[in-house]
C-alpha cells in the first residue's frame, strides 16, 4: 500500500469514527497532494508525498513559533494537533548517533573540511536522511562540525 492509498484509508476510518479535526488534518494533506498533482500533471510517489507532508509540517511549525509569541494559545493547540497527525505518516525518525554517524561519513566522502563544503555534505546526508529527520537541525549540526 502506496503512502497516498494509507492517508486515503485513514481519511475513512476518520470519517467513520466521527474525528472531525483529524478529518480535517487528512484532507488538507490529500488536497496539498492532489494539488501539486494536478500543477505539474503527474502521479506523486511515496517521496514526493513525504516532500508534501514535510513541508506541511515545517509550516506548522513556523505556525505555532508565531502563535506562541502571538499569546494565541488557542490556535497553538490546533496546529500542534495538526503536527501530531501529520507526523503519524513519516517513517521512524533517525536518533542523534545515527544522524551523526551518517554526516560523519558524508564528511568522510567528501572529504569536506569548511563551511564552503557544506552543500556536498548536505546533499548526501539529505538522501538518506529524507523524512527520517528534521533537515533544519541536521543542516545546524554540518554547520557545528565544518566550522
Amino acid at each position: 500500500m502506496t503512502l497516498k492509498e494509507r492517508i486515503t484509508e485513514d481519511m475513512k476510518g476518520a470519517m467513520r469514527a466521527g474525528e472531525k479535526e483529524r478529518l480535517g488534518t487528512i484532507r488538507l494533506v490529500l488536497a496539498a497532494i492532489k494539488q501539486r498533482e494536478v500543477d505539474e500533471r503527474i502521479t506523486l510517489d511515496d517521496t514526493q508525498v513525504l516532500a508534501v507532508l514535510e513541508k506541511m509540517i515545517k509550516q506548522r511549525r513556523e505556525a505555532i513559533t508565531q502563535f506562541e509569541s502571538g499569546g494565541r494559545a488557542d490556535l497553538v493547540a490546533k496546529e500542534q494537533a495538526e503536527l501530531t497527525v501529520l507526523q503519524a505518516y513519516l517513517p521512524a525518525q533517525l536518533s542523534e548517533a545515527e544522524i551523526d554517524a551518517l554526516i560523519a561519513e558524508a564528511i568522510a566522502s567528501t572529504g569536506a573540511a569548511t563551511i564552503k563544503d557544506m552543500g556536498k555534505v548536505m546533499g548526501i546526508v539529505k538522501a538518506k536522511a529524507q523524512g527520517k529527520a528534521d533537515m533544519g537541525a541536521v543542516s545546524a549540526r554540518i554547520k557545528q562540525k565544518l566550522s
